[in-house]
């Protein structure tokens, strides 16, 4: 289907591209049935202004480019569903980028939203992007941080806050009378992990219990779903005395879930399951996973009100552009009921 133009719109009303012009930017002088008429015919046969050239005239694409880990997972998935529907309210669109915590493509990402010429970004970092994203400050692009931020960095950011969230889950587990609690994390370098691991180390020495080495496993990355399902498998036939065990992200989370299964766990029965980062697996696995569940929609709307706020859309009413947002802890039966 051919797409309408000015010349087309100006053809069916009788008058001059330029006229036409004028009304659908809402400048010159037309009488009032004119400019009805005109409107109504763009209407009528589904006008879209070419973008190119309204980015050029205005200075603005009216883009906003959003580079995260993994556009294909449950959180991020989440979380982009929630920034479309809030920049739509503005009138911005969204292109969206995947990083895998690629240094790399996270470079490549970036060039190609800049030779698109969006308006502003939002990232979820990867170690060893600073320098970049600093760059794009200095060009007087807005960006905003996603789920993690660069200590250090003058970056807007928002994110979970990681280290209470995690605090939530172990007091949750050891007011049920667990001992032994082990912890499964990986080896991204960013503040988000680091955070999470402090959270459980911190939380146990405040309940006097000595954090044990042995309890912790790291876990590659770039691991295959296969090598951290046969790691996490080790991990517990290596600590027998074991009675809990929490996972620092959902997809660690469901590899321990097939870990358990493989090795006919009961869950509480034999061993307590939480979880970082809810899933929609963790509701529907019997007997219903514990988990610490993100705001993706707070999140998400805190992410782009400080982004339109630089964008010059939204009036800021924030004391900081440095957001933490409490998660929520998510009680299934998972863990045996807390002792009174």
């Amino acid at each position: 289907m051919k797409k309408i133009s000015i010349k087309d719109i100006a053809r069916m009303t009788g008058t001059s591209p330029t006229t036409v012009s004028f009304v659908l930017n809402g400048k010159g002088r037309t009488s009032d049935a004119l400019t009805k008429k005109i409107l109504a015919t763009a209407k009528k046969e589904g006008y879209q202004p070419n973008q190119i050239a309204v980015s050029l005239r205005t200075g603005q694409s009216k883009i906003i480019g959003l580079i995260v880990e993994n556009i294909g997972g449950s959180f991020f998935g989440a979380l982009s569903k929630e920034l479309e529907s809030e920049a739509k309210k503005y009138g911005y669109r969204i292109v969206y980028c995947s990083s895998e915590n690629n240094i790399r493509k996270g470079r490549e990402m970036i060039e190609l939203l800049a030779d698109q010429q969006v308006d502003g970004y939002i990232i979820t970092p990867t170690a060893g992007l600073e320098k970049d994203v600093m760059k794009l400050m200095a060009s007087k692009k807005p960006v905003v941080l996603m789920d993690s931020y660069y200590p250090g960095l003058d970056i807007p950011y928002v994110l979970v806050d990681n280290f209470n969230g995690i605090k939530q889950g172990v007091d949750h587990l050891i007011g049920a009378g667990y001992q032994n609690i082990g912890f499964v994390t990986v080896d991204i370098d960013l503040i988000q992990m680091k955070e999470r691991l402090s959270g459980y180390m911190e939380t146990l020495k405040f309940h006097n219990m000595k954090p044990d080495k042995k309890l912790v496993l790291t876990l590659q990355y770039e691991s295959t779903k296969e090598e951290m399902v046969n790691g996490i498998t080790s991990f517990i036939k290596k600590n027998k005395g074991m009675d809990a065990i929490f996972f620092a992200t959902n997809y660690l989370g469901i590899a321990g879930l097939q870990s358990l299964s493989n090795m006919k766990y009961k869950v509480p029965e034999d061993i307590a399951v939480v979880s970082f980062d809810d899933h929609e697996i963790f509701s529907l696995y019997a007997p219903g996973i514990t988990t610490i569940q993100q705001p993706t929609e707070e999140i998400a709307r805190a992410a782009m009100n400080l982004l339109l706020t630089q964008l010059g859309k939204k009036e800021s009413n924030l004391i900081t552009n440095k957001i933490q947002i409490p998660a929520n802890l998510i009680k299934r039966n998972s863990v045996k009921k807390e002792k009174r």
